[in-house]
């Protein structure tokens, strides 16, 4: 039996993975021991549906555990509630954004590697079908030559998660699936609702679209043949994205490497530093 903890449970993952363990039993060698979250509220409720326990610190359960899945609404918090735990190398599921500063994701990167923790997370939005369809028209070149991409998914500019950084890595990591997590540069715009943003590849650009208060999803990618461009939905990724960290529970290999899994903190600060320049700003690397 593995024994698990949640913290910070105030959005949907911490239901639905608690859902998928405890209602549906699909994961019957899984015991989550407790929950925690700065919001008393949420937690709570959790409690009252599924019976688990609440902590009153977020390293209440450091020992005593066999992995951790951190799910705060506030990126500037993962890193907080992962670090008791790094030491006994155990693995973690860490929710969007992975952090909120490039100073916590170098630090994060450092403390996993040193300590061999196996991870997995970041944005569900790298498991939609239409992700995984252009990541290989795009990797094998399917209707020739890429001239790069098009992508769109909204945002929310003013909250109390941590702003842009609440809600952005979603764009991020959609981009990032399909083109490389390794962009160049990032020159920003914003005209009302609507932030652009040019991310540039090696070899092509990839025009990112945010749309404050706009709930659907786009993703496209511009060929020599054809322009591939649909709308999506998630459905069924919420079992993808725990059955990737049930994976690294279980001792599988994690999906990412250790960069590949922080990159997408240092493009969102890279478009936040453009935003606020109105220049070209370098991706830095961790």
């Amino acid at each position: 039996m593995y024994k698990i903890a949640i913290l910070g449970c105030e959005n949907s993952h911490a239901n639905e993975f608690l859902k998928y363990i405890i209602e549906d039993k699909v994961y019957t060698d899984i015991e989550v021991v407790g929950v925690y979250s700065d919001d008393i509220e949420a937690a709570n409720k959790l409690n009252a549906r599924f019976g688990v326990k609440v902590a009153e610190s977020y390293d209440e359960f450091v020992g005593n555990v066999d992995g951790i899945v951190i799910t705060a609404r506030n990126g500037a918090n993962h890193y907080k509630y992962a670090k008791p735990y790094i030491p006994y190398g155990i693995p973690m599921f860490i929710d969007k954004p992975i952090t909120n500063t490039e100073e916590d994701a170098i630090q994060l990167k450092k403390d996993l590697m040193e300590h061999n923790v196996r991870v997995s997370g970041g944005s569900v939005l790298k498991y939609p079908q239409l992700i995984q369809d252009l990541k290989k028209v795009v990797r094998e070149e399917t209707y020739g030559e890429v001239y790069g991409g098009f992508l769109r998914a909204p945002v929310n500019m003013v909250n109390e998660y941590g702003n842009f950084y609440f809600y952005s890595q979603h764009l991020v990591q959609m981009m990032t699936e399909i083109f490389g997590y390794f962009p160049h540069y990032v020159q920003a715009f914003r005209k009302g609702k609507v932030i652009t943003c040019v991310v540039r590849y090696e070899k092509y650009d990839v025009t990112l679209t945010y749309v404050d208060g706009i709930t659907t999803y786009f993703a496209g990618v511009n060929t020599l043949e054809k322009a591939c461009i649909d709308k999506f939905g998630f459905d069924g990724c919420f079992q993808q994205e725990f059955a990737s960290f049930y994976n690294v529970l279980t001792g599988g290999a994690q999906e990412q490497t250790y960069d590949e899994f922080i990159a997408p903190v240092f493009i969102m600060n890279a478009i936040e530093r453009s935003l606020n320049s109105g220049q070209l700003e370098l991706v830095n690397r961790g």
